[in-house]
């Protein structure tokens, strides 16, 4: 209700609502309440009987509204004479505790008005006092808090710095009512813009409040809404990537008063600018999803920086960049090619890949009845006994392709292998067409099948009747800015060579896809629609790609490609860096966030598995920790035990910089492998990203615990409001309700009505 509202309410029924709110309504009247009624019945029927009497000129409808007018009349005297009140529950002056939060955190320093957010705090607690505060202290005995990531006790606004990195709003009212648990709190009142940003759910701290009867009243401060703003609200980066491969990220911009204007958006690497797109800006309060494309050449932790130019009366510039960590690898990745028939496709795959260094696909092909041959293997008992039969030696390899290999050549054990390799390893499963592929390999209804991302169709026993179609690729909406998909300088070249590329072929007919996959390319030819060229899904931890053609080599020895074109290897190269570009080590260590604040807890959590990837717990877990300043600290992990084969421990950073964290897994003093993760200590910036008054949820933390909500401008009526609370020591007051002035104003205009109808029928 706003201040104009609550004004004529308290004229009309003179009290503010918050008592009618708090109030339980009764009847005073010293006499018993059944004789006045009783009373109040038979003086209703003289008016009854006497307009019932009267004849001439007034009808049935006459006679019905001056009875009715004279009945309402009557019994509002009634209703008074029974004496109406409420009975709400008052604060006992200077017995209450009233615990008062206000807000340190850095957002308190944006200017959305003519002076800054923390200017109104200043003004409110500082040493020279105000009216509220007056008023609050005659009621209570305040308790100030300043709180931001922490909460601590204060005299006043001079102890307030207004540097917080965060604002952690549900920890902060938590530890201020802890605090008070022991003395009589009529409540707590908070000071703040609201903008929390912690990780901790606020749902079981109103439980907490609400169930210990304090009620929470917010003070929202700040705008709810910018005039002018730009924000990178978020950048969606992969963890890590091989070196050199096509990066396709995911960035979200929002604004408010810049809708149809050209934004530049500018990619950094080390201070380079690796890429610049102008983004035109959508309405007001709509996100703009960019994606930025870029290849990462130099190895290592790479802090990729995100920014937009500010522009003109920005309120907020702090919020026009993100920066994200990303660790380029530079290894060798393995991964398992088996072909189940000699073929153009591994000859030109393998050529495809032979000059990337961070890439080793391994041939295992079937050139006639037991007879294979290998190639590119480490040693010669890889792959000497066949196809891997156990866990340890499939997932040695973070990628697995399957050519055209019937599924009878693989045991149900093996089958079953597959998939778990994609589910709980987390590998890439790529599965190429051929007519021993796919449903025309007997596929259908296997663990594989379950994992693919399309939809297999049976398949035609007669062969004179089996399918066969060549194909001209188009790129789907979706993957024409697909990383897998980028065989040029940008996605609008790459849309254009594709569309040039020669015709494939395909024997499996594939048109369907299963919920949850994504199809980037798809074919058309021979009286055929939009066959799935290219369609990939997540299944478990790993990544599944359904590529049904049997000739891609076509891309390479067409007569209409160049000899020097590189389409055909820049695609098989980007296909195969994006397959395995996100298979987990046996050792995963993780942190929370890419970037911490000095003195700020971070926990490196660690997930440990042997070769066969299942999880363990008994392991020995360390982490080397190297700061900026080079000197190395080693940690010791726990096992957490609600958690198989996952490992903690806390780390405080002391120095700003990059810091590189090393975890080394030993098992009965055998090495079970090693992980390595980065994160910056700096000064967050947090504050700054959605940093409008959100007056929604500090209205929902007020009506959840029984507070009221307010703003600067209507602050004023608080230390009146809080103090009709039945938390801490109360007393009950009955406050009259006969004698407001919305009872006499009824009063008079129901007899002023009656007279002038009466008047109006002439009966006066």
């Amino acid at each position: 209700m706003g201040p104009l509202l609550a004004n004529v309410f308290e004229f009309l029924f003179k009290y503010r609502p918050v008592v009618f709110e708090n109030g339980r309504f009764v009847f005073g009247a010293p006499w018993p309440v059944l004789l006045l009624l009783g009373v109040g019945l038979v003086l209703l029927l003289f008016p009854l009987i006497s307009y019932l009497r009267v004849h001439g000129r007034l009808n049935r409808l006459d006679k019905a509204v001056l009875t009715g007018l004279r009945i309402a009349v009557l019994g509002l005297v009634v209703f008074c004479l029974l004496r109406p009140m409420l009975v709400v529950a008052t604060v006992v002056p200077q017995e209450n505790y009233l615990g008062i939060l206000l807000d340190d955190s850095r957002s308190m320093q944006i200017v959305d008005g003519e002076n800054t957010r923390s200017e109104f705090i200043r003004e409110q607690f500082g040493p020279d006092g105000s009216d509220l505060v007056t008023q609050l202290a005659d009621r209570f005995k305040l308790r100030l808090f300043g709180f931001s990531e922490s909460i601590e006790r204060v005299s006043g606004s001079d102890e307030l710095t207004f540097t917080g990195n965060q604002t952690r709003l549900g920890q902060s009212l938590d530890r201020a009512r802890a605090e008070l648990s022991t003395v009589p709190l009529a409540g707590l009142v908070v000071f703040t813009d609201g903008a929390d940003n912690s990780e901790a759910p606020l749902n079981e701290t109103i439980m907490q409040l609400r169930s210990r009867g304090v009620p929470v009243h917010a003070v929202g401060i700040g705008r709810e809404t910018f005039d002018r703003d730009i924000e990178i609200t978020r950048v969606e980066a992969p963890r890590a990537v091989l070196q050199g491969s096509a990066v396709a990220v995911d960035v979200m911009i929002m604004h408010s008063g810049y809708s149809g204007e050209t934004v530049q958006l500018n990619v950094e690497d080390g201070g380079r600018i690796v890429s610049s797109q102008d983004v035109e800006l959508p309405r007001d309060g709509e996100i703009a999803t960019v994606q930025a494309h870029f290849e990462v050449e130099e190895p290592g932790p790479r802090l990729l920086r995100f920014h937009i130019p500010t522009e003109a009366n920005e309120l907020v510039e702090e919020n026009n960049e993100r920066e994200v960590l990303v660790l380029v690898r530079d290894r060798r990745e393995k991964i398992l090619y088996f072909e189940g028939e000699p073929r153009f496709e591994v000859k030109f795959l393998r050529r495809a890949v032979a000059d990337d260094e961070n890439l080793q696909v391994v041939i295992f092909q079937r050139l006639a009845e037991n007879k294979f041959k290998r190639l590119d293997v480490d040693d010669p008992d890889e792959l000497a006994g066949g196809f891997p039969t156990t866990r340890e030696e499939l997932f040695q390899y973070r990628g697995l392709i399957l050519g055209s290999v019937e599924a009878s050549f693989f045991t149900h054990d093996q089958l079953q292998m597959i998939a778990e390799f994609v589910g709980q390893r987390g590998g890439g499963l790529l599965v190429l067409g051929g007519k021993s592929a796919f449903a025309e390999g007997g596929y259908a209804n296997t663990p594989v099948d379950n994992v693919l991302p399309v939809v297999l169709q049976a398949p035609v026993d007669d062969d004179t009747d089996r399918f066969f179609a060549e194909l001209d690729v188009e790129l789907t909406p979706f993957g024409q800015s697909h990383p897998v998909t980028q065989i040029s300088g940008d996605p609008a070249t790459s849309e254009e060579r594709w569309a040039e590329l020669p015709a494939v072929s395909t024997v499996n007919p594939i048109f369907d896809v299963k919920p949850g996959a994504s199809t980037l390319i798809t074919g058309s030819g021979d009286g055929i629609e939009d066959a799935v060229v290219l369609a990939f899904q997540r299944f478990g931890r790993g990544r599944v790609i359904a590529f049904p053609v049997q000739d891609s080599w076509i891309w390479q020895m067409h007569a209409d490609i160049p000899l020097e074109d590189m389409t055909h290897e820049t695609y098989w190269r980007q296909l195969l860096r994006w397959l395995i570009s996100s298979v987990p080590d046996p050792v995963i260590a993780s942190i929370p966030k890419d970037r911490v604040g000095l003195e700020e807890r971070v926990t490196i959590t660690t997930e440990v598995t042997d070769s066969a990837f299942l999880k363990v717990n008994d392991a020995d877990v360390r982490a080397y920790v190297l700061p900026p300043s080079g000197v190395e600290q080693s940690l010791e992990l726990e096992w957490t035990v609600e958690e198989d084969g996952e490992y903690v421990v806390d780390l405080v950073p002391q120095e700003e910089g990059l810091y590189e964290i090393r975890v080394s897994a030993e098992r009965a003093g055998e090495p079970v492998g090693e992980a390595i993760t980065y994160f910056e200590a700096a000064e967050p910036v947090e504050e700054y990203f959605g940093a409008q008054m959100r007056s929604s949820l500090l209205r929902r933390i007020a009506d959840e615990t029984g507070g009221r909500f307010y703003t600067p401008e209507t602050v004023a009526t608080l230390p009146e409001d809080v103090r009709y609370t039945e938390s801490g020591s109360t007393v009950y007051e009955e406050k009259d309700l006969w004698d407001m002035p919305i009872v006499f104003m009824l009063l008079v205009g129901l007899v002023a009505t009656e007279w002038g109808f009466r008047r109006y029928r002439g009966l006066i």
